[in-house]
This record gives structure tokens, sequence and C-alpha cells, in this order.
């Protein structure tokens, strides 16, 4: 539990209506799963970011920085420590010429959105992931052929001890799904993409056909953390799991899409143990069928 110290230095950071106790984390995840974090604080700007790092470094207290929550999976006992979100509070985005200058918690589809009404190409295979600039830099987020390699120009991050600094594309060592922040004590708070010239209309029709694409293909109509597993070299982690029988396949109310066998869904009353569970027995049978090995791509926290 979070002492009544700690929330009092919080205070001297950031504004009192920003912090909030046994905060249920399902309502802070795509997935709809996890219980109460001890403490959920909602930052404003990168000084906020700075000087509570600093503090809970400080202090010894475990803390957890927080997108979108879109590909995590928190615990049903919740987290016990504090979450740092950045979120909509922070999600500023500016356009200068082919760049766009976007804070960590501004959306994908907002920046793609944005590049759109610019006549900026170059971001639309982005449109309909569903995490934030800082997320998906992290995670190196990508789909149809497009990746935040492609596109980043310069990131601004925080380190553990509170200072900011800047990396560029090389600096960034991206990877598929991963970067030298993933874990790493880096938080990113800017993004500055660069992107080139293109056509409004275009634009407009890659990113309606991606949607289409998506909505045919994926089960967004239940809650989920995207893909559950990363690619693994030589396969597809979906056919796979398909092959192994697994279409359809529930543990509670965890289920793997019968529309998209690469993603675990939350059919309304899911727990996280649930979601394990059904992780788990995936990744054994298929190491057994095919001899491959299946690694998670979500997150899990507490």
């Amino acid at each position: 539990m979070i002492s009544g110290a700690v929330v009092e230095a919080l205070q001297r950071y950031v504004p009192r209506d920003n912090i909030h106790l046994q905060e249920p984390m399902a309502g802070h995840t795509t997935f709809r799963i996890g219980g109460p974090a001890d403490c959920f604080v909602q930052l404003e700007d990168e000084e906020q970011l700075r000087k509570v790092r600093r503090y809970l470094g400080l202090a010894g207290v475990p803390f957890f920085v927080l997108g979108n929550g879109s590909n995590l999976l928190v615990d049903d006992a919740g987290y016990r420590g504090v979450v740092l979100q950045i979120g909509q509070k922070m999600s500023d985005i500016s356009v200068q010429g082919c760049h766009i200058i976007a804070k960590a918690g501004a959306t994908l589809r907002q920046v793609a959105v944005a590049a759109l009404e610019h006549g900026l190409t170059g971001f639309e295979f982005a449109s309909g992931i569903p995490g934030t600039v800082g997320g998906g830099v992290v995670m190196n987020a990508g789909a149809y052929g497009g990746e935040m390699s492609q596109v980043v120009n310069q990131v601004r991050v925080v380190s553990k001890e509170g200072e900011s600094m800047e990396l560029d594309n090389d600096t960034m060592e991206f990877r598929y799904r991963g970067s030298v922040i993933r874990g790493s004590a880096f938080t990113v708070t800017e993004v500055t993409f660069r992107l080139e010239p293109g056509d409004r209309e275009a634009i407009r029709a890659k990113m309606e056909e991606l949607a289409a694409r998506r909505r045919e293909k994926q089960p967004l109509e239940y809650p989920s953390a995207g893909s559950t597993f990363k690619r693994p070299e030589g396969h597809f982690a979906g056919k796979l799991i398909m092959e192994a029988g697994f279409a359809g396949y529930r543990i509670g109310g965890a289920q793997v899409s019968e529309k998209h066998c690469g993603f675990v869904i939350n059919t309304g009353d899911a727990t996280a143990r649930d979601v394990r569970a059904l992780i788990e027995e995936i990744q054994a049978r298929v190491k057994e069928r095919f001899r491959v090995d299946l690694e998670p791509e979500i997150v899990f926290l507490g």
C-alpha cells in the first residue's frame, strides 16, 4: 500500500485531482482486465514526470509508466505501486513542414489524422494501431509493412534520474517490436516524426482501406491487447495456433478469437488468470507440436 506520506509528496508535483488511490486498472487497458493500482497519477507535462520520477526513485517506490494500456495485462490483484499515466493530458501535436511533433500521450490515430490534414504521407500504417506515441515508439509498433522505425526522426526521453535527453533514430536501435528503450529506465515524453508530402485523397483512401482490412480480419468487437504473441521467425503465430486446434478455445472468459487466432479476447468476464492460463496452454501445445516457442507480445503487470 502507498503511504500517506508518499501521496502528500506527490501532491507537491501533481494536482491533487490527478492522483487516484485504489484505481481499477480494468478501466485503463484495452483488455478491460485488472485489479486496482495502489496509486494512479495522471501527468500533464514533462516537468511533472521529471520531478515525480526523481522522487519515486529516491523514495524506493515502485512505479509503472502507462500509455493507452493497449498492450497490457494487469493482474487481478492489481499493482502494488504507482502507475504514472502519460495520456490525453500530455497529447499535444504540432506540424512543422514535413515534421510532426507529438507528445507521448497522443494516440497514433491522432497523429495519423494530423498527417492526413496536412497532406503528409508515411503514417497511414499506424492509423489503426490503438496505442499511444510513447508506447508505439518503445515497442516499434507496426502494421501492414510499416513500423515506427521508418518514420521516427527524434525521441525525447526522461531518465530515471529525472534528466531529459534527445535520441535520434540510430540511437533508438529499433528492432522487431522493440527498441533501446524497451526494458530500460527511459520514459518517452515527445516524438518527432518525419513524413513526406502526399495527396490527401490518396492518404485518406489508404487509411480507409487499412481500416476495412482490420475490421475484416481482426476481432475489434471484443476487448483484447492486440496480437498476443510476437511473430516467431519463419512462422505466423496465428497460423500455428489455429493448426494446433485452438480456434475458439476458451478458459473462463478468455478465448482464442475464431476470426484471428493470433488474438486472445475478453468475451466479457475474463480475468487475468484466465488469460495467463490460456496463453500458457497455447505455448505448451505449439511447442509440443511444432517445436516453436511463442513469446508473448503483451506486457504483464502485477
